[in-house]
């Protein structure tokens, strides 16, 4: 009777402890689409049917980083080595959108080789556990992480330092990381320059915050576009989209909607080419 009632209780432990318990992981899966959004809880991939990008041929002012980033991104698509890539500079100069395009080009050259995978900065400490889930897939993939940097306080990047190339296990072969960000070292100057005045030895101290950056084998700078690379960018965007109006015209109005902006960059030609469509009763559509 003892003992009944003992594998009765025991069985009830069991069955609530089995209800507290997690879910085993389920493998992500890469079929179905190029482009997919990590959500780390219950960790899956949310596929991206259309990703809003611009075309690799529409991205001007910036033929060095363009030529630098696909070319890496092209061999490790073709199964060879590759770098993680670290994308900084001026905000609005075309670091994410040069991402998207030289993946849809990838694929393009050589179909279903890549996947893109977007992770939010805000989850960037369960990276570790997407690339679990990722090693050792037949299809290769590019992480992508849009305006990553770190405050004062915020320890995520130390995890990131052992993901990229410190852990045990190493990066797996078949992934890379993209990242895009304002800043060359991913942190504020004055919290690398606190931790030299506070720390004891502050050259380790430095070395210690920066040495994240160095986890990038590939560094690509942005930088501020001149007068005329901007009138260029709006060109190819109204005629990509088919907009009606004269040259004239049209450099009139890029030209006062920088002064209204106060900024020349690809983000800006991009925003008023979609008021001017907006304004001429275009769809938005591109022809």
């Amino acid at each position: 009777m003892v003992d009944r009632d003992l594998l009765a209780v025991a069985t009830r432990i069991a069955e609530a402890l089995e209800r507290l318990a997690p879910p085993p992981p389920v493998r992500v899966g890469l079929g179905g689409a190029d482009a997919f959004v990590w959500h780390p809880v219950p960790g899956h991939l949310q596929p991206v049917p259309v990703v809003s990008r611009v075309a690799v041929d529409l991205l001007l002012g910036i033929d060095r980083p363009k030529t630098l980033l696909m070319d890496n991104t092209l061999r490790f698509a073709a199964g060879h080595p590759a770098n993680n890539a670290m994308l900084w500079g001026a905000r609005g100069t075309g670091k994410s959108s040069l991402v998207k395009a030289v993946h849809a080009e990838a694929n393009a050259r050589m179909p279903g080789s890549l996947a893109l995978i977007e992770i939010h900065r805000a989850d960037i400490a369960t990276l570790d556990g997407l690339l679990a889930q990722l090693r050792g897939a037949a299809r290769r993939c590019l992480i992508f992480c849009d305006d990553l940097s770190f405050e004062r306080e915020d320890a995520d990047y130390k995890a990131l330092k052992s993901v990229l190339d410190g852990g045990i296990e190493g990066r797996p072969e078949n992934v890379l990381f993209y990242a895009t960000s304002n800043r060359r070292h991913l942190m504020p100057r004055d919290m690398i320059e606190n931790e030299r005045a506070s720390a004891i030895n502050p050259s380790e101290a430095a070395e210690e915050k920066i040495s994240l950056s160095d986890r990038f084998g590939l560094w690509i700078g942005f930088h501020n576009i001149d007068q005329d690379t901007y009138f260029a960018m709006v060109a190819a965007y109204a005629k990509d989209f088919g907009l009606a109006i004269s040259d004239e015209d049209l450099l009139a109005q890029a030209k006062e909607w920088t002064v209204t902006r106060g900024a020349r960059s690809g983000r800006v030609a991009w925003q008023f080419i979609q008021d001017l469509a907006g304004r001429l009763g275009e769809t938005g559509e591109k022809q």
